[in-house]
């Protein structure tokens, strides 16, 4: 695998890789990974001493000051991870969600030719005005503000030239990484690697494509469309495309801006709850929702509305996770431990769990609120409360579920900048009530009973056919059945090094007695070649043995 992986364009990055965890004080990490060996094997040599300071900072503070050093890759790696309350304590989740793409904007100069490109025209042309001087710059892209012929401002957003080869060669490392980190390192196994960087590659390349951005929010748009609480700015397709977006300017109140938003007159209290309903509508109704609302991603228009931007993040729900959610969310604020329990286990799948222990644990969880007033209730803590639980059982929520509780951690906290009392429970109550009701209304049924009724005829159906197939197959002796253990795999994989061992010790054999002869017979015109000959064979019945010797070693560590 790491042989695999040190190749010319991989190395260079790997040495980087490394030398910032050893450099953080995750040096055994780099030598449990295997990584040193390749790096050394390379003539990279590294410097394994751990300054003390380093040492001194917590583990979260590291990885998250590591992942700022490795660059854009690693910054929205830790931005997936912030999403993943069910893997990370609130500590890490903290030192994740620090995590900044702010980094200086490249000179316009450097941008210019791929836009042009990108137009299909000199900027010059297509817009009235462009300004040079970039109005926000992140690890992916830049934006400037330009202004069309008729005077409408507008906003670009340009992806960094290169970026997309470095992202596609940090993943690659990044997936090989995770699979070697699944099967050498136990301990970090529980956060299933593999599994976070294949919904973090799926992310980031989405985030790439910003046509695919523009295509999300118009569809967030279609769905508020009669809704004018929501503002999402318009799309221009005639230039968009994958690496350039162009969009209305958004002429608001920053999130950040609590100062301006009393400045203008508007109502924290309205705002806090007008934010509430846009994201519980797209969670709980439309089963598509922004994953990323932070603050400064929103703005305040003067007249009450709120503007969102950045749809680069998108969570999706199925109409049975929106219902399971609902379910959860209406549990918790009605303490109702049972149905709490029933969606736990639902998303737990085939993981073995103590459900007796579990469904006691989750009673005592909900009855610690019970009596409290709605407006006491804090749907966040709940929900982190409730990770808590998955860790302890070591449960892992689906990717798009921890988006979900993420985005409602967020938005809690977004409510309550606005408006300390902000009561999220009583926003929230009427739109799981009405989720609750649509659930078995009467069309919703009616629709599902027809899908099952469609898949039981096409069951029907085919079954004759393959009845028929598995009784000739049975006539023919071709029924095969395959049963696969882990420990006979294991068992198999042992027996594997054992016999691959084995023929190398008989290669080696075979070399010392075949030298042996051959130096034996030394004389006459061919003595110089017999002699090489010899020589090589020995040579390498010593190199067979020391193979030997290591593979040996290494299994006894192992």
């Amino acid at each position: 695998m790491w042989d695999t992986l040190a190749t010319v364009r991989d190395l260079g990055r790997l040495q980087e890789i490394a030398a910032v965890l050893i450099r953080y004080g995750f040096g055994d990490i780099v030598r449990r990974m295997g990584m040193a060996e390749v790096l050394e094997r390379a003539g990279r040599l590294l410097h394994w001493s751990d300054p003390e300071q380093m040492l001194r900072m917590s583990a979260p503070v590291r990885v998250r000051r590591a992942m700022e050093e490795l660059g854009p890759t690693f910054v929205k790696l830790g931005q997936v991870l912030a999403t993943r309350v069910d893997l990370f304590s609130p500590e890490w989740i903290a030192e994740f969600s620090e995590l900044q793409n702010a980094v200086p904007a490249l000179p316009y100069a450097q941008v210019r030719e791929q836009l042009e490109r990108d137009l299909g025209e000199p900027p010059e042309q297509a817009f009235a005005r462009l300004d040079e001087q970039a109005l926000a710059a992140a690890s992916l892209a830049q934006a400037h503000r330009a202004w069309l012929h008729d005077g409408t401002a507008v906003v670009l957003k340009i992806r960094r030239p290169g970026i997309r080869e470095v992202i596609e060669a940090d993943l690659r490392l990044l997936a090989r990484l995770a699979d070697i980190i699944e099967a050498r390192i136990s301990d970090l196994r529980r956060y299933h690697p593999a599994d976070v960087v294949q919904q973090f590659t799926q992310s980031l390349r989405g985030e790439l494509d910003f046509a695919a951005e523009c295509r999300h929010a118009e569809r967030i748009a279609s769905n508020f469309k009669g809704h004018g609480e929501m503002l999402v700015p318009r799309v221009y397709w005639q230039w968009t495309c994958e690496s350039l977006n162009v969009q209305d300017f958004v002429d608001g109140i920053g999130g950040r801006d609590l100062a301006g938003v009393d400045a203008a007159g508007l109502d924290r209290v309205a705002l806090a709850r007008t934010g509430a309903g846009i994201i519980l509508k797209m969670v709980l109704e439309d089963g598509c929702f922004h994953a990323d609302p932070h603050q400064g991603n929103i703005f305040y228009m003067r007249d009450g509305r709120i503007a969102v931007i950045d749809f680069g993040m998108i969570g999706r729900l199925s109409e049975q996770r929106r219902f399971q959610v609902a379910q959860l969310l209406y549990g918790l604020v009605s303490q109702d431990p049972e149905s709490v329990t029933d969606v736990l286990l639902e998303w737990a799948g085939g993981v073995e769990v103590d459900e007796s222990r579990l469904q006691q644990d989750i009673g005592s969880f909900v009855d610690q609120y019970r009596g409290v007033p709605l407006k006491d209730l804090r749907i966040g803590m709940m929900l982190g409360d409730v990770t808590s639980l998955l860790r302890q059982y070591r449960l892992t929520l689906p990717a798009d579920l921890a988006l979900m509780i993420k985005t409602f951690l967020t938005l809690e906290g977004l409510g309550r900048q606005l408006d300390p009392d902000f009561d999220m429970a009583s926003v929230a109550r009427p739109y799981l009530q009405r989720a609750m009701r649509q659930r078995y209304a009467p069309a919703a049924v009616l629709r599902r009973g027809r899908r099952s009724l469609f898949s039981a005829m096409d069951l029907v159906g085919e079954l004759p056919r393959d009845l028929r197939r598995l009784i000739l197959a049975a006539r023919r002796g071709r029924i095969q059945l395959n049963v696969e253990t882990t420990a006979l795999k294991g068992f198999g994989d042992q027996v594997n090094r054992s016999a691959n061992r084995l023929t190398v010790g008989i290669v080696t054999a075979a070399l010392i007695i075949g030298s042996s002869i051959v130096m034996n017979s030394v004389g006459g015109s061919a003595s110089r070649w017999l002699l090489g000959i010899g020589v090589a064979g020995f040579i390498g019945a010593a190199l067979c043995g020391m193979w030997i010797i290591i593979s040996i070693w290494r299994s006894g560590r192992h």
